[in-house]
């Protein structure tokens, strides 16, 4: 066995001649334990936002999503596009065109994003899980054409879910000037009516600004033929999306850009690594002041113990191996307090998971979920564990190294 290691261990368990250094080896461990769950539990709770933000995303967003990376439209009649969409991989295609458009519906204005979207639309996501109201995801029938408008934007209107007036869309026309003269001859106008129903995915970005129509209205309103902004894909169950992700890029090119769902939404999900990677740097800090405690504690041991030190001196130990011992001592308190920390941290997520003891405090469904969402992730544990040891190992180098030169003269 390890001399230094040995006899470390024996220091940190056996009683001391002065009960005060037993006291304060104890809230050196627990400082470091409570820095340790303060880590996993902070990491635990912006993993579980971000699982909550990808699961309002995945009942609107593709599996994967084709774009061109130049311009707003491309040929989807195309042969790379074509034999993408005939792999047997994809279960559902659809093709969508989006464009910027202004909505009237009385005296209300408001600029939205107009989807166009073919039928099998409800194949492609889980659009029926978000919808409202007492009627059916709709598009057009042989007489109108329908809109499903986000909830924020049936507010801002004021259309309620089922408007009787139709509501007004204008374009700006292709490859047409601004007549000054008469402004509204540079526009196409068309008119959408209400199916009954409205989609909410608690992202303003969607329930604010997104109206979903058939792709044919759109295309005559734009004066579009075969031209898409998108063709989104659903694949079989089973698939293996980031294989056949990187598969479609080599046949498409670099002329065309594929998504999955997370890369759809990357800004989102940046914004919210940052945020979590800046907690973790501020809370690795508050880990470092914690240490300081155990060099408290180290320097009240190396005193309290140098009657041991002669007499291992008396044995033949040089300095070296003197140092040694008490930097272990600084190691195995990092190291129990990191155990101890992590395994209160997962029990108490565990706990909130079950139960969800901790509230946002809004109540009467002001949030989307009454309690903090938590996940561990496992990766998360271990740069939790890593991170506590490196900090705790590094911050009683140097001071174990001084105090043992200082302290332990002869």
């Amino acid at each position: 066995m390890n001399l230094p290691f040995y006899i470390a261990r024996r220091y940190l368990f056996s009683k001391k001649k002065h009960n005060a250094i037993n006291i304060i080896s104890g809230i050196s461990v627990c400082g470091v334990a409570l820095a340790t769950l303060a880590l996993v539990c902070t990491l635990s709770v912006f993993n579980g936002f971000q699982d909550m933000v990808a699961s309002f995303f995945t009942a609107f967003d593709p599996e994967l999503k084709i774009t061109v990376r130049e311009g707003k439209v491309f040929d989807a009649q195309s042969q790379p596009i074509r034999s993408v969409r005939a792999f047997p991989e994809v279960e559902v295609s659809t093709e969508t065109l989006e464009e910027n458009a202004m909505v009237q519906y009385k005296d209300r204005q408001a600029m939205i994003v107009l989807k166009g979207v073919e039928n099998n639309f409800e194949k492609l996501t889980a659009i029926d899980s978000i919808l409202y109201g007492s009627g059916h995801f709709l598009l057009q029938d042989t007489l109108v054409n329908y809109g499903v408008m986000g909830v924020e934007l049936i507010a801002t209107l004021g259309t309620g879910l089922e408007f009787v007036d139709p509501l007004q869309v204008y374009v700006p026309r292709r490859n047409a000037k601004v007549n000054m003269a008469n402004p509204a001859a540079s526009f196409s106008r068309d008119y959408l009516y209400s199916p009954g129903v409205v989609f909410v995915v608690n992202q303003q970005k969607y329930d604010g600004k997104y109206v979903l129509t058939s792709l044919s209205f759109v295309r005559e309103l734009l004066d579009y033929t075969t031209e898409v902004s998108a063709i989104e894909l659903r694949l079989k169950p089973g698939s293996d999306v980031s294989a056949f992700q990187s598969k479609i890029e080599k046949i498409l090119g670099p002329n065309f850009v594929v998504q999955n769902r997370y890369q759809q939404q990357a800004d989102v999900f940046r914004i919210m690594e940052i945020e979590k990677l800046i907690s973790y740097l501020f809370l690795t800090f508050i880990l470092m002041i914690a240490c300081f405690n155990v060099i408290g504690s180290l320097s009240m041991l190396i005193l309290d113990k140098k009657e041991d030190v002669v007499t291992l001196r008396n044995l033949g130990a040089d300095d070296r191996l003197i140092s040694r011992i008490f930097l272990f001592e600084g190691r195995l308190i990092s190291f129990f307090g990191a155990i101890i920390g992590i395994v209160l941290g997962v029990g108490l997520c565990f706990i909130q998971q079950k139960f969800g003891l901790i509230s946002l405090g809004g109540g009467n469904g002001t949030f989307v979920v009454d309690a903090y969402p938590v996940s561990i992730h496992g990766w998360d544990i271990v740069l939790i564990f890593v991170t506590v040891l490196a900090v705790g190992f590094l911050s009683v180098w140097y001071p174990v190294r001084y105090l043992s030169k200082r302290l332990l003269k002869d």
